[in-house]
């Protein structure tokens, strides 16, 4: 099965310890990661940020007043998805730290994650919604050769 295709911008914003954070992202992998999330064609930016950016959009755009560690704007779910996926780089350290998980892992697991958010999957609306994404993000994660993210918590 081909994979959809993918036009993607990634941008790193300007922090301490930005170079472990593009060595855990490069482009090949992140776009990689999007693909097996995307069930369509999709076009989508990865932005990269400190915890300043973090929290300002996330208290901006969500009324919540700290950076959490993925925040995705949707613009479209078809017949393409457009999206905006908004990495917080202390907060994904310290849970992959905190998770005893590779910082690449974790990144893994979160661009997917957002990619999900951004075709309308929702893990906040309900009990059974939060165990069909976990399942799909698994499902996902286990083709890119990541282990469950979850069984660990």
């Amino acid at each position: 099965m081909a994979l959809p295709d993918l036009s993607l911008s990634l941008q790193f914003g300007r922090f301490d310890g930005v170079a472990r954070h593009r060595a855990a992202l490069p482009r090949h992998r992140v776009a990689r990661c999007i693909r097996h999330a995307l069930a369509l064609p999709g076009e989508l930016t990865v932005r990269i940020v400190d915890a300043e950016e973090g929290q300002r959009l996330n208290r901006e755009f969500r009324g919540k007043d700290y950076a959490t560690n993925v925040l995705t704007f949707d613009y479209a779910q078809s017949p393409m998805v457009m999206a905006d996926l908004v990495l917080c780089a202390p907060v994904v350290a310290r849970e992959a730290s905190e998770l005893r998980i590779t910082l690449a892992n974790h990144y893994a697991h979160l661009l997917v994650h957002g990619t999900l958010h951004a075709q309308g999957w929702d893990h906040e609306t309900g009990e059974a919604d939060a165990e069909a994404m976990e399942a799909r993000e698994i499902e996902i994660l286990a083709g890119l050769g990541v282990r469950n993210p979850y069984r660990q918590r």
